[in-house]
């Protein structure tokens, strides 16, 4: 979670599994959770639907998320940087 301001934003890391729409990435989240009962490790992935701006990244590439304003009905956050 990122501070910008008087605000907490959440910033995610995640690969792009699709780059098919013009200036919209489909981005997958993994994060490994913990059973609460039998204290095995799982992996839970999610996908998010990021705006970039200049169609630099293409799939496959490691890029950070961060929540904006509503940029279309499933498009809540933007693509801050390209990791690899």
């Amino acid at each position: 979670m990122t501070i910008i301001g008087d605000k907490n934003i959440k910033e995610l890391t995640g690969e792009v599994v699709s780059d098919k729409t013009n200036k919209t990435r489909t981005i997958l989240v993994k994060k490994v959770k913990m059973h609460p009962i039998y204290k095995k490790r799982f992996v839970v992935s999610k996908k998010y639907y990021a705006h970039d701006e200049n169609n630099d990244s293409k799939i496959w590439n490691l890029v950070k998320i961060r929540e904006c304003k509503p940029l279309s009905k499933l498009k809540k956050r933007k693509i801050v940087e390209i990791l690899k």
